[in-house]
């Protein structure tokens, strides 16, 4: 009888152990270094969006390069190398500071026709959003299609990466540092006005936050053509604002 006692006492014990092991489990992910599923969300939105200097700014840019070139007679090959200041405007709500180098190729096919611009950017700055604010510097490397006068749109194929320190402002002791890349798949842009009207990406974002460890995300992300984007980040949905990059769940 003490025996069964006591083997009783064992296994409950073990349970309550068990309970508490995964209630903090639960509570403490080591794995995303307590940066929430939100918070990896306000970071592609910060990466993205045109108050950030983010994907939609640098495909715009990148497409006027691009309309430029085709209206240009004998641009075969021609190189070209510029910088950019871009700052948000006096008392906006969401504030941005960059500055932008690139350097575009012009590409052309067998008839010496351009139909292609090559274009490498890198960029460093600041901004703060509606849920973050960072400072970051980073890269893209885009491949823009569409120069030919028959075609109806440009259209953007590369990678964007953006690198560096962020503060939430949802969770103020989360702030570490962050890495981003995403990796673009036809995003379409409308001629001649630019807008962009459908394409995709695959995200991943890796970063940590002291004493608090490291964090992994990944993603997809659809650009729907009406100013919004859709965000896909380890199962759970978002819509960003391709402008101010402010995000809601759905």
């Amino acid at each position: 009888m003490f025996i069964m006692k006591k083997i009783k006492l064992t296994l409950f014990g073990m349970l309550l152990l068990g309970a508490v092991a995964c209630k903090k489990s639960n509570n403490t992910n080591p794995s995303n270094g307590n940066v929430s599923n939100q918070e990896a969300a306000d970071m592609v939105a910060g990466s993205i969006s045109l108050n950030s200097n983010g994907v939609a700014n640098l495909a715009a840019d990148a497409s006027f390069d691009a309309a430029v070139i085709s209206e240009t007679p004998n641009a075969c090959g021609t190189i070209k190398s510029d910088s950019i200041s871009r700052h948000s405007p006096a008392g906006a709500m969401y504030s941005y500071s960059y500055n932008v180098k690139y350097k575009f190729v012009v590409n052309c096919n067998s008839n010496n026709v351009p139909d292609s611009l090559s274009s490498t950017l890198t960029y460093s700055g600041s901004f703060s959003g509606p849920n973050l604010s960072s400072s970051n510097s980073g890269s893209s490397v885009f491949d823009v299609n569409g120069l030919l006068p028959a075609a109806k749109n440009f259209v953007i194929n590369g990678e964007f990466k953006r690198a560096g320190s962020f503060s939430s402002k949802i969770d103020t002791s989360n702030h570490g540092n962050s890495n981003i890349d995403i990796v673009i798949n036809s995003l379409t842009l409308t001629k001649p006005n630019r807008k962009i009207v459908s394409g995709n990406a695959a995200i991943s974002i890796t970063g940590d936050v002291p004493r608090k460890g490291s964090f992994t995300y990944t993603g997809t992300l659809v650009f729907n053509g009406n100013g919004t984007a859709t965000l896909t980040l380890n199962g759970t949905v978002y819509l960003i604002n391709l402008e101010t990059g402010e995000r809601v769940k759905v």
